[in-house]
């Protein structure tokens, strides 16, 4: 496996290898043992997966607060999307900053976000389906969001955005008083 960092601590691009033949490949897309060697200790509680009809849906930008917060480690089953995650850790040096990578059935690369950031992304195709893990589980009393315009996103998409009521009522990030707090680099 690929492991790349970003210009965001923490927040990762993992390259799974795939081994194909006719039949068509395979591919470890998460190795407990192999990533904790490598510094990425996660314990894994849920995995949800999500279908989007139509091009140019925007699903996010989503957080869960502490002390529910959620790392997700993030892959397309289908299809393509553009996925952005935002620090949103208070004093954290790159606050309000953002990665985007896109991710496809065809290139299996993943993201994998750790808790203090928001996360979104837009789709790029027809009835695109993303998968990712999470390492704690859903609690509704805390899931955020902050409106998916307001982060200076370059979403490298032209025209209306499919939203949900939520993601489209969304606070911007200059009006948002964030529950993280940056703690200094991770370990």
């Amino acid at each position: 496996m690929q492991i790349e960092p970003t210009i965001l601590d923490g927040v990762v691009i993992l390259t799974p290898a795939r081994f194909g033949d006719a039949r068509g490949f395979f591919s470890e897309s998460w190795n407990r043992d192999r990533m904790t060697q490598a510094g990425l200790d996660f314990d894994f509680v849920q995995d949800n997966h999500s279908m989007s009809a139509q091009a140019g849906t925007i699903r996010g930008l989503h957080f869960q607060a502490p002390p529910h917060a959620q790392a997700k480690l993030v892959r397309c089953g289908r299809g393509a999307l553009f996925d952005v995650a935002v620090d949103i850790r208070k004093g954290s040096p790159t606050y309000g900053h953002w990665i985007g990578v896109e991710l496809s059935f065809e290139n299996g690369i993943q993201l994998l976000i750790p808790a203090g950031f928001a996360h979104g992304f837009v789709t790029r195709a027809p009835d695109t389906e993303i998968c990712y893990k999470c390492d704690a589980y859903y609690a509704p009393d805390a899931d955020g969001a902050l409106r998916w315009d307001s982060c200076g996103i370059d979403w490298e998409f032209d025209g209306t955005p499919i939203l949900s009521d939520k993601d489209a009522a969304a606070p911007a990030l200059a009006d948002f008083d964030s529950p993280f707090v940056w703690e200094g680099p991770n370990p």
